[in-house]
């Protein structure tokens, strides 16, 4: 399939401004300040987009009308209609108060945390009267005899280019014009609505050119009293435009051929008086959002190597708007462009060195529910559920006129969780995006892939499929695609992968058969653990940057915890491998994406809260600077065959680098299953994880290098490494790394540089530790760092958790999916500690968020600690 643009240029955009509308008076009113949150759905702005469930509004509307990819257009008046972008059908006209708040991003919007029902059982609804609605079918066909049934050789993609492409949304200073191509004729459409006697009136609007061939518009059906009028033009002296009835009470309009361009109009309205008009009515052609918010940063005093630098986002803005921020990218000139998940792209300013002024400017909305942009060649682009859009300013007013659906030829379901994840540039020019793919029921063909879109927008390559919800990162100078994936069903921990070959990656739909997996199973580069990275979100390199050591790094993002990752490939063996080191948490939202800015080299990354996240803040936009100073961080982690080589930057203290007591080391492995996540298994089978005492320890000739000698050492799919050490200089640091190594390669000391040294493998008896103290202070602490209090509430609260509440738990007779009774006690507490699937209560057995099992993560005090805590919680 290929998508055909138009692009239209500034003056070719004025011309059809001036012919769909009259004169520009009236000016744009002054907006009041903030004071409380705004609806999700702007009253002012004339689209915005959405899933469309049209199949239970009663006869004698069709009963298959479900629009996953739709334009809801604000008419005014209290009238809507939705455009199928894929069909290229207006699948429902209605007058009432818009569309049930069922999508993700609008149930969020009213109250963050709280999370639409996944499936496609609750979704969007027309609210009010209908008008006319079609069923699942082209809204244009050639030919007299329509087909009134999907044409498509399966759904949720749109119809083959040959037959009609959508092509751009315009917003004009009196609504919406759409703009697509049929059978070769180019279509200009502007929907409208009015009062008249006897109710509202709903027009669409038709100017066509290079009808070659008879066409056939499918409008739909319309109940008793709704009226309907067809007022062709001319064109060549003919009457080009007739409406008809078709079989089952189905209307339609038959266009003829000609060579002069064809106009008509379409109205339907309650009564008799219905009526088509020509005229638009006057409005504004100014700016809509002319004022700008300016918010400021705060630069960090620390006197680190890396620092964050936080900048404040315009929560309190004149629209009253939720600034939910899922993505950025910068333009040639400096400005970032950020797009939020509410369907909004600002334009910001002042990313400078104080951050003292930085301004924020509306440039478009409507979007479904955005997560990826970048720009390309000055050009801004945006990936939503609907597509991947080109935003055109073609007036140059500061703000999008022009909405390119630049790609949508690929598929997307109507399911709540089948996001639009991730949408980034490769250097070729080419589009790398990734969609989610956890569903109910309905089985897309491209849910949970990577895929990546041509330059030209024409075609589409599956690069990698079988992921759960993946985050992309695309290496600018060489195109090596990267993904992140939830750790959740068929998902142990969090992977981080290679995209390539179209490779499946191992995660299954509650709709396929239990663990029959249809391919081989793609390994990751590395496993992060829950307790570190329980989900990951995007990863980005570190390319013409000013960051010191960390120049062309690959850093990955995590959210639940909101830190940032420093990824250390190993490139010793064949099979791609890595490590992972903590960059830095001083976040206070949860990071879901980032961009180097061009301008001053530094890494900025923003964000916002969904899922569960222990971040303080809702959303959030900060700079990563380097300061200049020493870094502590390594460049190399790697696990060998006697033992794990790391190399740092900067000279270390030689006594503590050469003590094995400096450093410790756990293994363990993970499984595959049904179920949500993975316990711990030691190498033999049991739960836990076996720790590893290094023998030996080796300062390398110049001092930033350490080889430690580990007897025994066998790949495995997680090897922890931890440090304590100290610089040179006397500054002490410490981090962890998280390795999964699956070859060892031998290790030449002089090669390595240290020289020609014997690697002492003589087991060495490891220090005792102290056991965990039994606490409920303890068991509050590892509740948080396990991200337990993410899904289960303290204080009887439900929005945004997927778990029972702990509020009151203890002893409290708890009601069981299954059937039954269980009295909340604490073997039934440590049992769904261990075993979260063993005895799940009612009314959370359908929840998307499953519970993995810490049988083997944590200790018998640890468990036991946590059951104090809940405890206390009455």
């Amino acid at each position: 399939m290929q998508t055909r643009l138009l692009s239209l240029s500034a003056t070719y955009c004025l011309i059809l401004a001036t012919f769909w509308t009259s004169a520009f008076a009236q000016e744009a009113q002054p907006k009041a300040a903030a004071t409380n949150q705004a609806p999700f759905v702007e009253s002012e702005f004339p689209f915005f987009s959405s899933v469309l469930d049209g199949r239970k509004l009663g006869a004698p509307f069709p009963k298959d009308n479900l629009t996953p990819r739709g334009l809801i257009l604000n008419l005014g008046h209290g009238a809507w209609a939705c455009f199928d972008t894929e069909l290229l059908r207006v699948s429902a006209i209605w007058t009432g108060e818009g569309v049930s708040p069922a999508s993700m991003a609008q149930i969020s919007y009213r109250v963050p945390g709280d999370k639409a029902v996944e499936g496609t059982e609750k979704l969007p609804v027309p609210l009010g009267k209908v008008l006319m609605a079609s069923g699942l079918h082209a809204g244009w066909q050639v030919g007299e005899t329509p087909l009134l049934e999907d044409p498509r050789p399966q759904p949720y993609w749109p119809i083959e280019p040959e037959q009609g492409q959508f092509q751009a949304l315009r917003v004009m200073p009196q609504g919406v014009l759409l703009e697509y191509e049929v059978a070769g004729a180019a279509v200009r459409e502007l929907v409208e609505a009015r009062s008249v006697s006897g109710g509202v009136v709903v027009q669409r609007r038709f100017r066509i050119e290079g009808v070659s061939k008879p066409l056939t518009l499918v409008l739909g059906k319309r109940p008793a009293g709704i009226s309907l009028k067809v007022s062709p033009d001319h064109g060549d002296g003919r009457k080009v435009a007739q409406e008809t009835e078709l079989p089952g009470g189905v209307w339609a309009v038959k266009v003829s051929p000609g060579s002069k361009t064809v106009d008509f109009s379409v109205s339907v309205g309650l009564g008799s008086g219905v009526v088509t008009w020509k005229d638009s009515p006057a409005k504004s052609s100014a700016a809509r959002w002319s004022e700008v918010v300016v918010t400021k940063g705060n630069v960090s005093a620390n006197s680190d190597a890396y620092v964050v630098d936080e900048i404040a986002v315009p929560t309190d803005n004149l629209w009253k708007r939720r600034v939910r921020i899922a993505d950025l990218g910068f333009l040639p000139d400096g400005r970032a462009a950020a797009v939020t998940f509410d369907g909004d792209v600002w334009l910001i300013s002042g990313l400078d060195a104080d951050l003292d002024k930085v301004t924020w400017k509306r440039f478009t909305s409507g979007l479904h529910e955005p997560l990826g942009l970048t720009v390309r060649e000055g050009e801004i682009f945006v990936f939503d559920r609907n597509g991947v859009w080109r935003l055109r300013d073609d007036d140059k007013n500061g703000e999008a006129d022009g909405h390119e659906l630049f790609c949508n030829n690929f598929a997307q379901t109507a399911e709540t969780r089948e996001y639009a994840s991730s949408l980034r540039l490769a250097p070729d020019g080419s589009f790398i995006i990734a969609k989610g793919g956890i569903r109910a029921k309905d089985t897309g063909p491209h849910s949970g892939v990577v895929l990546r879109i041509s330059p030209d927008g024409k075609t589409t390559t599956v690069l990698g499929h079988g992921l759960r919800g993946p985050f992309i990162g695309v290496n600018p100078k060489t195109g090596v695609v990267t993904a992140s994936d939830q750790e959740g069903n068929y998902t142990p921990a969090t992977p981080l992968h290679i995209i390539s070959d179209n490779r499946y990656y191992g995660f299954l739909p509650s709709s396929a058969p239990k663990e029959k997996y249809p391919e081989p199973i793609a390994d990751p580069l590395v496993w992060i653990p829950h307790s570190v990275n329980g989900s990951g979100a995007t990863q980005a390199w570190l390319h013409d940057a000013r960051m010191g050591p960390l120049d062309g790094s690959l850093v990955h993002l995590g959210y639940y915890r909101p830190e940032l990752f420093l990824v250390l490939p190993n490139e010793r063996s064949k099979k791609p491998q890595a490590a992972v080191v903590s960059l830095t948490r001083d976040l206070s939202f949860s990071p879901l994406a980032g961009a180097m800015n061009p301008k001053d080299g530094q890494f900025y990354v923003t964000g916002f809260q969904i899922w569960g996240t222990n971040a303080k803040n809702l959303s959030g936009l900060a700079r990563i600077r380097h300061t200049g100073l020493p870094s502590v961080f390594p460049r190399e982690v790697s696990a060998l065959k006697d033992g794990v080589l790391l190399r740092f930057d900067t000279p270390l203290d030689a006594k503590l680098a050469t003590d094995p007591g400096s450093f410790s080391l756990e293994r363990w492995e993970y499984r595959r299953t049904s179920d949500y996540g993975s316990p711990h298994f030691k190498p033999d089978g049991t739960k836990g994880q076996e720790a590893v005492t290094p023998s030996s320890a080796y300062l390398s000739k110049d001092g930033k290098s350490v080889f430690l000698g580990v007897p025994n050492l066998k790949p495995v799919m997680q090897l922890r490494v931890g440090w304590s050490l100290a610089t040179a200089a006397g500054k002490s640091f410490g981090n962890n790394a998280y390795l999964t190594p699956y070859e060892l390669t031998a290790f030449d000391s002089v090669k390595e540089g240290f020289g020609a040294i014997t690697v002492d493998l003589t087991p060495r008896q490891a220090k005792t530790v102290a056991a965990t103290p039994v606490s409920a202070a303890e068991g509050k602490r590892v509740a948080e760092l396990m991200g337990c209090v993410a899904c289960h509430s303290v204080d009887n609260g439900v929005v945004g958790k997927v778990g029972p509440s702990w509020k009151g738990l203890y002893g409290r007779t708890v009601e069981l999916a299954k059937g039954g009774t269980v009295k909340a006690d604490e073997a039934y507490l440590s049992e769904s500690i261990k075993e979260p699937a063993a005895k799940v209560a009612k009314g959370f057995d359908k929840a998307d968020g499953g519970m993995p099992s810490y049988e083997g993560v944590l200790t018998e005090n640890q468990i036991e600690s946590v059951i104090l805590y809940l405890k206390t919680l009455k």
